[in-house]
Protein backbone atom coordinates (compact mmCIF):
# COMPACT_ATOMS: atom_id res chain seq x y z
CA UNK A 1 0.00 0.00 0.00
CA UNK A 2 1.47 3.77 -0.38
CA UNK A 3 2.11 5.92 2.01
CA UNK A 4 3.33 9.23 2.55
CA UNK A 5 6.73 10.19 4.27
CA UNK A 6 5.19 12.21 6.93
CA UNK A 7 3.09 8.80 7.50
CA UNK A 8 6.24 6.99 7.79
CA UNK A 9 8.14 9.58 10.21
CA UNK A 10 4.86 9.33 12.20
CA UNK A 11 5.40 5.57 12.39
CA UNK A 12 8.90 5.77 13.66
CA UNK A 13 10.58 4.91 10.46
CA UNK A 14 14.04 5.33 9.74
CA UNK A 15 15.15 6.16 6.14
CA UNK A 16 18.94 5.72 4.60
CA UNK A 17 19.12 9.92 4.91
CA UNK A 18 18.85 9.45 8.50
CA UNK A 19 20.67 6.32 9.01
CA UNK A 20 23.53 7.93 6.94
CA UNK A 21 23.33 11.32 8.30
CA UNK A 22 22.42 10.90 12.04
CA UNK A 23 21.70 6.80 13.13
CA UNK A 24 25.58 6.96 11.53
CA UNK A 25 27.24 9.38 11.48
CA UNK A 26 26.76 11.05 14.78
CA UNK A 27 26.82 7.72 16.75
CA UNK A 28 30.04 6.46 15.29
CA UNK A 29 33.06 7.98 15.21
CA UNK A 30 35.35 6.93 12.04
CA UNK A 31 38.33 6.49 14.77
CA UNK A 32 36.28 3.09 15.88
CA UNK A 33 35.22 1.75 12.45
CA UNK A 34 38.28 -0.36 12.64
CA UNK A 35 36.93 -2.14 15.54
CA UNK A 36 33.96 -3.72 13.58
CA UNK A 37 35.89 -3.41 10.10
CA UNK A 38 38.67 -5.82 11.02
CA UNK A 39 37.02 -8.90 12.33
CA UNK A 40 40.18 -9.97 13.52
CA UNK A 41 40.58 -7.02 16.49
CA UNK A 42 36.78 -7.15 17.12
CA UNK A 43 37.71 -10.91 17.87
CA UNK A 44 40.77 -9.72 20.13
CA UNK A 45 38.26 -7.13 22.14
CA UNK A 46 36.08 -9.84 22.59
CA UNK A 47 37.98 -12.40 23.82
CA UNK A 48 39.51 -10.11 26.29
CA UNK A 49 36.73 -9.15 27.78
CA UNK A 50 35.35 -12.27 27.96
CA UNK A 51 32.50 -11.90 25.36
CA UNK A 52 31.59 -15.52 23.41
CA UNK A 53 33.03 -15.59 19.31
CA UNK A 54 34.07 -19.01 17.27
CA UNK A 55 37.41 -20.13 18.09
CA UNK A 56 39.84 -18.67 16.67
CA UNK A 57 42.57 -21.65 15.02
CA UNK A 58 45.17 -19.72 13.21
CA UNK A 59 45.72 -16.27 10.47
CA UNK A 60 46.93 -16.40 7.15
CA UNK A 61 48.98 -13.18 6.77
CA UNK A 62 51.60 -13.90 4.47
CA UNK A 63 52.55 -15.96 1.11
CA UNK A 64 54.79 -17.69 3.44
CA UNK A 65 51.80 -18.97 5.41
CA UNK A 66 50.19 -19.78 2.72
CA UNK A 67 52.53 -22.50 1.42
CA UNK A 68 51.97 -23.85 5.13
CA UNK A 69 49.07 -24.29 5.09
CA UNK A 70 48.86 -28.35 4.20
CA UNK A 71 50.86 -29.14 6.86
CA UNK A 72 49.01 -26.39 9.34
CA UNK A 73 45.59 -27.60 8.17
CA UNK A 74 46.55 -31.18 8.45
CA UNK A 75 44.36 -32.21 11.61
CA UNK A 76 41.53 -29.79 10.90
CA UNK A 77 38.30 -31.68 9.39
CA UNK A 78 36.32 -28.42 9.26
CA UNK A 79 36.92 -24.89 9.52
CA UNK A 80 36.02 -21.49 7.93
CA UNK A 81 38.28 -19.06 6.48
CA UNK A 82 37.31 -15.79 5.54
CA UNK A 83 38.77 -12.10 5.23
CA UNK A 84 39.09 -10.09 8.31
CA UNK A 85 38.00 -6.81 6.26
CA UNK A 86 35.25 -8.73 4.44
CA UNK A 87 32.14 -7.43 4.00
CA UNK A 88 28.22 -8.86 2.83
CA UNK A 89 29.62 -12.28 3.27
CA UNK A 90 32.01 -12.11 0.55
CA UNK A 91 35.45 -14.59 0.80
CA UNK A 92 34.06 -17.03 3.25
CA UNK A 93 34.96 -20.50 2.96
CA UNK A 94 33.29 -23.11 4.96
CA UNK A 95 35.06 -26.64 4.76
CA UNK A 96 32.66 -29.26 6.85
CA UNK A 97 34.70 -32.35 5.76
CA UNK A 98 37.63 -33.99 4.22
CA UNK A 99 38.28 -36.69 1.98
CA UNK A 100 41.96 -37.60 1.50
CA UNK A 101 43.51 -34.60 0.16
CA UNK A 102 40.19 -32.90 -0.57
CA UNK A 103 37.91 -30.66 1.22
CA UNK A 104 34.25 -31.13 1.30
CA UNK A 105 32.14 -27.68 1.07
CA UNK A 106 28.61 -27.65 2.66
CA UNK A 107 27.04 -28.30 -0.59
CA UNK A 108 28.99 -31.39 -0.68
CA UNK A 109 31.27 -29.40 -3.46
CA UNK A 110 35.14 -31.12 -3.20
CA UNK A 111 37.37 -28.13 -2.98
CA UNK A 112 41.28 -29.23 -3.63
CA UNK A 113 44.19 -27.97 -1.71
CA UNK A 114 45.14 -25.82 -4.31
CA UNK A 115 42.06 -23.84 -4.57
CA UNK A 116 42.03 -23.01 -0.83
CA UNK A 117 45.72 -21.93 -0.94
CA UNK A 118 44.24 -19.73 -4.21
CA UNK A 119 41.67 -18.68 -1.77
CA UNK A 120 43.51 -17.72 0.99
CA UNK A 121 46.30 -15.86 -1.59
CA UNK A 122 43.17 -14.02 -3.15
CA UNK A 123 42.33 -13.04 0.51
CA UNK A 124 45.51 -11.51 1.31
CA UNK A 125 45.21 -9.51 -1.99
CA UNK A 126 42.08 -7.77 -0.93
CA UNK A 127 40.28 -9.60 -3.22
CA UNK A 128 37.05 -9.85 -0.87
CA UNK A 129 38.26 -7.00 1.33
CA UNK A 130 36.06 -3.17 2.29
CA UNK A 131 38.13 -1.01 -0.12
CA UNK A 132 40.42 -3.69 -2.09
CA UNK A 133 43.23 -3.48 0.69
CA UNK A 134 45.46 -5.94 1.95
CA UNK A 135 43.69 -8.27 4.04
CA UNK A 136 44.60 -11.27 6.18
CA UNK A 137 42.77 -14.80 6.08
CA UNK A 138 40.82 -15.78 9.34
CA UNK A 139 40.51 -19.63 9.99
CA UNK A 140 37.79 -19.93 12.81
CA UNK A 141 36.15 -23.12 13.61
CA UNK A 142 33.35 -24.42 12.97
CA UNK A 143 30.23 -23.47 14.40
CA UNK A 144 28.14 -26.80 15.37
CA UNK A 145 24.67 -24.91 15.00
CA UNK A 146 21.91 -25.85 17.22
CA UNK A 147 19.08 -27.92 16.09
CA UNK A 148 16.87 -25.52 17.47
CA UNK A 149 16.23 -23.10 14.11
CA UNK A 150 16.12 -26.57 11.87
CA UNK A 151 13.82 -26.39 8.81
CA UNK A 152 13.83 -22.31 9.14
CA UNK A 153 16.28 -22.00 7.02
CA UNK A 154 17.26 -23.51 3.19
CA UNK A 155 20.99 -24.84 2.89
CA UNK A 156 21.95 -21.17 5.07
CA UNK A 157 21.63 -21.11 8.76
CA UNK A 158 19.82 -18.54 10.30
CA UNK A 159 21.50 -16.26 12.31
CA UNK A 160 20.36 -13.42 14.96
CA UNK A 161 20.62 -9.64 14.42
CA UNK A 162 20.26 -7.35 17.34
CA UNK A 163 20.64 -3.97 16.81
CA UNK A 164 21.92 -1.44 19.60
CA UNK A 165 21.45 1.99 20.40
CA UNK A 166 23.84 2.98 22.57
CA UNK A 167 23.85 0.03 24.40
CA UNK A 168 20.02 -1.05 24.33
CA UNK A 169 19.04 -3.76 22.38
CA UNK A 170 16.30 -1.93 20.32
CA UNK A 171 15.14 -4.51 17.67
CA UNK A 172 16.08 -7.88 16.38
CA UNK A 173 15.32 -10.21 13.63
CA UNK A 174 16.64 -13.40 12.14
CA UNK A 175 17.49 -13.78 7.93
CA UNK A 176 16.58 -17.29 6.48
CA UNK A 177 18.12 -17.98 3.95
CA UNK A 178 16.34 -19.41 0.58
CA UNK A 179 16.27 -21.09 -2.43
CA UNK A 180 15.88 -17.06 -3.87
CA UNK A 181 18.68 -15.96 -2.09
CA UNK A 182 20.84 -19.10 -2.85
CA UNK A 183 21.48 -20.19 0.30
CA UNK A 184 22.48 -16.66 1.23
CA UNK A 185 21.42 -14.31 4.19
CA UNK A 186 20.90 -11.15 2.25
CA UNK A 187 17.06 -9.54 1.95
CA UNK A 188 17.56 -7.86 -1.09
CA UNK A 189 18.81 -11.42 -3.13
CA UNK A 190 15.60 -13.30 -1.84
CA UNK A 191 16.11 -13.75 2.05
CA UNK A 192 13.53 -13.86 4.45
CA UNK A 193 13.32 -11.44 7.15
CA UNK A 194 11.80 -12.50 10.60
CA UNK A 195 11.15 -10.12 13.30
CA UNK A 196 12.27 -11.25 16.52
CA UNK A 197 10.36 -9.12 19.97
CA UNK A 198 12.93 -8.01 22.25
CA UNK A 199 10.77 -8.96 25.11
CA UNK A 200 10.25 -12.79 24.47
CA UNK A 201 12.30 -14.21 21.25
CA UNK A 202 9.37 -15.31 19.76
CA UNK A 203 8.87 -14.15 15.89
CA UNK A 204 6.80 -11.52 14.94
CA UNK A 205 6.20 -10.91 11.74
CA UNK A 206 8.14 -12.67 8.37
CA UNK A 207 8.79 -11.25 5.30
CA UNK A 208 10.18 -11.65 1.60
CA UNK A 209 10.81 -9.12 -1.34
CA UNK A 210 8.76 -6.81 0.77
CA UNK A 211 5.57 -9.09 1.36
CA UNK A 212 4.88 -10.88 4.44
CA UNK A 213 4.43 -14.09 4.24
CA UNK A 214 3.69 -17.15 6.76
CA UNK A 215 5.95 -20.33 6.22
CA UNK A 216 9.26 -20.67 4.39
CA UNK A 217 8.68 -20.60 0.66
CA UNK A 218 10.78 -23.48 0.87
CA UNK A 219 10.84 -25.87 3.67
CA UNK A 220 7.37 -24.82 4.46
CA UNK A 221 7.89 -24.28 7.98
CA UNK A 222 5.44 -22.18 9.86
CA UNK A 223 7.68 -18.97 10.80
CA UNK A 224 5.29 -17.84 13.41
CA UNK A 225 6.41 -21.17 15.67
CA UNK A 226 10.14 -19.79 15.75
CA UNK A 227 11.54 -18.89 19.12
CA UNK A 228 14.95 -18.23 20.34
CA UNK A 229 15.94 -20.78 23.08
CA UNK A 230 17.66 -18.76 26.32
CA UNK A 231 16.57 -15.73 24.61
CA UNK A 232 17.85 -13.35 27.06
CA UNK A 233 21.52 -14.68 27.01
CA UNK A 234 21.48 -13.17 22.73
CA UNK A 235 20.53 -9.98 24.75
CA UNK A 236 23.60 -10.13 27.09
CA UNK A 237 26.00 -10.96 24.59
CA UNK A 238 24.98 -8.05 22.16
CA UNK A 239 24.81 -5.75 24.56
CA UNK A 240 28.19 -6.26 25.98
CA UNK A 241 29.46 -5.29 22.57
CA UNK A 242 28.76 -1.83 23.12
CA UNK A 243 31.23 -1.61 25.91
CA UNK A 244 34.13 -2.75 23.26
CA UNK A 245 33.26 -0.76 20.14
CA UNK A 246 31.97 2.81 21.87
CA UNK A 247 29.33 2.69 18.59
CA UNK A 248 26.05 4.05 19.47
CA UNK A 249 24.74 2.35 16.28
CA UNK A 250 25.82 -1.02 16.04
CA UNK A 251 24.27 -4.43 14.73
CA UNK A 252 25.31 -7.48 16.23
CA UNK A 253 24.90 -11.16 14.25
CA UNK A 254 24.89 -13.62 16.83
CA UNK A 255 24.61 -17.53 16.11
CA UNK A 256 23.22 -20.57 18.74
CA UNK A 257 25.98 -23.25 18.66
CA UNK A 258 24.86 -26.39 20.39
CA UNK A 259 27.34 -26.46 22.78
CA UNK A 260 28.93 -23.37 23.71
CA UNK A 261 25.38 -21.47 23.56
CA UNK A 262 25.20 -17.77 21.10
CA UNK A 263 28.53 -16.54 19.90
CA UNK A 264 29.70 -13.10 17.80
CA UNK A 265 29.83 -13.78 14.78
CA UNK A 266 30.80 -10.40 13.65
CA UNK A 267 29.34 -6.61 14.38
CA UNK A 268 28.36 -4.51 11.58
CA UNK A 269 28.66 -0.49 11.86
CA UNK A 270 26.09 0.05 9.18
CA UNK A 271 23.46 -2.26 9.89
CA UNK A 272 20.52 -1.90 7.47
CA UNK A 273 16.98 -0.98 7.71
CA UNK A 274 15.22 -3.89 6.74
CA UNK A 275 14.68 -4.69 10.43
CA UNK A 276 12.07 -2.51 10.75
CA UNK A 277 9.97 -4.26 7.88
CA UNK A 278 9.97 -7.51 9.73
CA UNK A 279 9.39 -5.84 13.13
CA UNK A 280 6.15 -3.66 11.84
CA UNK A 281 7.58 -0.99 14.16
CA UNK A 282 10.35 2.24 13.11
CA UNK A 283 13.21 2.47 15.06
CA UNK A 284 13.04 5.96 16.02
CA UNK A 285 10.20 5.41 18.50
CA UNK A 286 12.64 2.87 20.44
CA UNK A 287 15.96 5.69 20.23
CA UNK A 288 13.57 8.25 21.74
CA UNK A 289 13.03 6.16 24.81
CA UNK A 290 16.53 5.07 25.21
CA UNK A 291 17.58 8.92 24.95
CA UNK A 292 16.68 9.90 28.73
CA UNK A 293 17.84 6.25 29.89
CA UNK A 294 21.36 7.09 28.73
CA UNK A 295 22.39 9.65 31.04
CA UNK A 296 21.90 6.60 34.13
CA UNK A 297 24.91 5.16 33.44
CA UNK A 298 23.44 1.09 33.57
CA UNK A 299 25.45 -2.03 33.15
CA UNK A 300 25.04 -4.27 30.10
CA UNK A 301 22.64 -6.23 32.20
CA UNK A 302 20.23 -3.43 33.38
CA UNK A 303 20.16 -2.17 29.70
CA UNK A 304 18.70 -5.70 28.57
CA UNK A 305 16.03 -5.36 31.65
CA UNK A 306 15.21 -2.34 30.41
CA UNK A 307 15.35 -3.16 26.92
CA UNK A 308 12.81 -6.61 27.38
CA UNK A 309 10.38 -4.63 29.80
CA UNK A 310 9.88 -1.99 27.29
CA UNK A 311 10.46 -3.14 24.00
CA UNK A 312 8.09 -6.45 24.17
CA UNK A 313 5.53 -6.62 22.31
CA UNK A 314 4.07 -10.19 23.21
Amino acid sequence: MLTTPAKLRKAGIIGMNHRNVVCIARNNPRKLYPRVDNKLLTKVLAREAGIAVPQLIGVVKTQGHVRELKEFLRDESSFVMKPAKGSGGKGILVIVGRDGDDYIKPSGERVSHLEVCKHASNTLSGLFSLGGANDVAMIEELVNFDAAFDGYSYQGVPDIRIILYKGYPVMAMTRLSTHDSDGKANLHQGAVGLGIDIGSGKALKAVQHGQIIRNHPDTGKDLHAFHVPAWKDFLLLASQCYEITELGYLGADIVLDADKGPLILELNARPGLAIQMANGIGMQTRFDAVEPEISKQRDYKERVTFSMEHFGIL
